[in-house]
């Protein structure tokens, strides 16, 4: 039997668990005015008037405020120099207000009138009818569309330059969150694996790790992937009930929100006793994810740390270009307030390795229709180059690092 795997009943493995969050302080107020600056210098530099965040991260991002996207628009008008002011529907300004972190001034519309018309009157009253307007990349289109017909498409352009470039760059404060939040994910997997028996259901074990992350002092899972046997196969995933049997193969990939930065770890081992053909594979996920952590420099760029995992995929006799058997996706994403966000470990993406980038290590290899190893932990860059947020799996027989 795997180490760890199988050893406790789900009700003593959950008492294992204590709340790993009590000490964990949110963003600032001090922060989010930094972010705000940080940006207006760029916008500056970039000869941008103006960035419009709709609703959800980015507007999260740099003012605190939650809100959920909808037919209504809300959202921030975040200008090259100056304050910021929130655009909303009028009826909502008290709970919109009661949510504000950064004080904001308010464009208020009410429910007869256009509140794209609002914000390019709003514009054009502080340029005149100069100005440059970047939107924040997960604008729908259709907001984009009715701007347009009240603007060129060429006064308008993709944020991303802005909000990309500050969010890529992780403060102490955000690596501190992270850090706890896969803290806290990394105890919920130790609980999950030893709490796993012959009969359970993926659906059973799911409700565990929700359970099990609200234990550590999450809101539960964010997000919870339970595979055995050849449905590990399929990278996220089947549509079908599984039971779990005597020498399954089990991939978990779980991860939380905490402050609003995100967890994501995947470990893989097997309920029993691994083929040689698994250890083999699994040896190879491990070897690659080693890899891809000896390549990030900084300087370096992104897709750099993808080739040496080519490579490398070459040395093992395995398929190098994205084909079975081998790694069919990128090597990683980066993470923090959103679960996958810039830049990204993907062949083409060429910006360079820089302090505060975090990043998910998962070449997942596969053995197609036979079944697949993802190892997930995240490093992130620090002047002295990449550092794990949590340690790699030692072995096949000790996926914890328990011994």
């Amino acid at each position: 039997m795997t180490h760890g795997v199988g050893i406790a009943r789900a009700e003593e493995a959950l008492n294992t668990l204590e709340n790993m969050a009590q000490d964990a302080q949110p963003i600032t107020l001090e922060e989010y005015r930094e972010r705000v600056s940080q940006a207006q210098k760029l916008m500056q530099a970039q000869g941008i008037s103006a960035m419009y965040l709709n609703a959800g991260t980015n507007l999260e991002y740099f003012t605190g405020l939650k809100w959920y996207p909808s037919e209504r628009l809300v959202g921030a008008i975040l200008p090259a120099e100056g304050s910021v002011t929130m655009i909303a529907p009028a009826f909502e300004v008290g709970s919109l207000t009661q949510a504000m972190i950064l004080p904001m001034e308010s464009l208020l519309w009410d429910e007869h009138e256009s509140p794209y018309k609002k914000l390019l009157d709003f514009l054009t009253e502080r340029f005149a009818d100069n100005f440059k307007l970047a939107l924040d990349e997960s604008t729908p289109y259709s907001v984009v569309a009715k701007l347009e017909e009240g603007k060129s498409a060429e006064t308008l352009c993709d944020a991303k330059v802005i909000t990309a470039a500050c969010r890529m760059h992780k403060s102490p404060k955000e690596l501190g969150l992270i850090q706890t939040a896969m803290d806290m994910t990394m105890a919920v997997h130790r609980a999950t694996g030893a709490m796993l028996h012959e009969g359970v259901t993926a659906s059973e074990v799911r409700a565990f790790i929700d359970e099990a992350h609200r234990r550590v002092g999450a809101s539960g899972s964010f997000f919870c992937i339970v595979l055995f046997g050849k449905a590990t196969s399929y990278p996220h995933g089947v549509n079908y009930e599984q039971k779990l049997e005597k020498d399954d193969w089990v991939l978990i990939d779980t991860g939380c929100k905490l402050h609003g930065y995100h967890s994501d770890i995947t470990r893989t081992y097997a309920f029993g006793s691994a083929t040689e053909e698994q250890q083999k594979f699994w040896q190879y996920e491990r070897d690659l994810q080693q890899a891809a952590f000896d390549a990030a420099a900084l300087g370096k760029t992104c897709e750099s740390v993808d080739d040496a995992v080519r490579v490398k995929l070459k040395e093992q006799g395995l398929k190098a270009d994205y084909q079975l058997p081998g790694v069919p996706h990128r090597t990683g994403h980066g993470i923090g307030m959103d679960l996958h966000e810039w830049p990204y470990l993907v062949g083409g993406d060429k910006t360079e390795l820089a302090p505060g980038m975090c990043f998910s290590n998962e070449p997942m290899v596969i053995n197609p229709e036979q079944f697949g190893v993802r190892l997930e932990d995240h490093f992130y860059m620090t002047t002295a180059g990449p550092a794990w947020f949590t340690e790699p799996s030692r072995s096949v027989d000790d996926p914890f690092n328990l011994l």
